[in-house]
């Protein structure tokens, strides 16, 4: 069951204020008694009530009496007070995050072999989406045709984000697409690349025939492979993520010879 005491009141606080929007106008003797509240702290609960502006006194008037505001009034008063307080949280919390990524940084990369696979569309999808947002020297990214296992629609705004970061952060992407994907790409995100993506001067995109499955090299050492379901090529069933230089270098070399024989893309 909702409780003031959710929105950050003690109960003495919340009893108080309950009593007072049954009593109306009452002094803290009678206010005490009617909401057993003792009567050694109920004129610091007073004191906090009015701090936050949840109830209000009239000094004039011996002895002194208090009023409840409007629940209306007060239940966005306290709210206000948490949203204030959650934005200072997450202030804090951002600041400490910045302060332990300069601590956390990974060592450099080595030479070991590392692979780990991702089953299923969406944890597929989040695999590729973190290690592009790990990217620090270059992406380039495969997308074959519309059927093969990733739902463009649903997804096409996700990869969107990530490498618009990317492009943020400094890091080239060279996009290569296969021509079933650019005609299947919804509205919103074809004018995402266009208003957003398209003018970075570290941003390429390019089309070709020649592809026939989707990946991103990512730093010249790291492959995702995305893998059809072996019943379904039209399901998503895998994501391989691979740490390789020599395999990487491979596969980069022959991405460059798909790339010059490319056509440019204007979205």
């Amino acid at each position: 069951m909702a409780s003031l005491r959710d929105l950050g009141l003690s109960e003495y606080e919340s009893r108080a204020y309950r009593s007072l929007l049954e009593t109306g106008p009452t002094t803290a003797k009678e206010l005490s008694r009617t909401s057993d509240v003792p009567m050694g702290r109920i004129y610091d609960v007073l004191n906090s009530l009015e701090t936050q502006n949840l109830v209000r006194s009239q000094t004039a008037s011996r002895p002194k009496k208090y009023v409840a505001v409007e629940p209306e009034t007060a239940l966005d008063r306290l709210l206000e007070n948490k949203e204030q307080d959650l934005e200072e949280q997450l202030s804090q919390f951002e600041s400490i995050a910045g302060k332990l990524e300069e601590q956390l940084e990974a060592s450099e990369p080595v030479d070991e072999q590392f692979w780990t696979a991702a089953l299923g569309a969406q944890e597929s999808i989040d695999l590729l989406v973190e290690r592009l947002a790990a990217a620090d020297d270059q992406i380039l990214f495969v997308a074959a045709t519309p059927t093969s296992r990733f739902d463009v629609e649903s997804v096409g705004e996700r990869i969107a984000d990530e490498l618009e970061h990317a492009l943020g952060r400094g890091i080239p992407i060279s996009l290569l697409e296969h021509p079933t994907v650019v005609e299947s790409l919804p509205e919103a995100v074809g004018e995402r690349y266009r208003e957003q993506l398209q003018d970075h001067d570290h941003f390429g995109v390019r089309v070709v025939d020649d592809i026939g499955s989707t990946f991103a090299i990512i730093d010249h050492v790291e492959i995702c492979i995305e893998v059809p379901h072996p019943l379904n090529r039209e399901e998503a069933f895998a994501l391989i993520n691979l740490k390789d230089a020599e395999f990487a270098a491979t596969v980069e070399e022959s991405f460059e010879n798909r790339w010059q024989q490319a056509q440019r893309l204007s979205f």
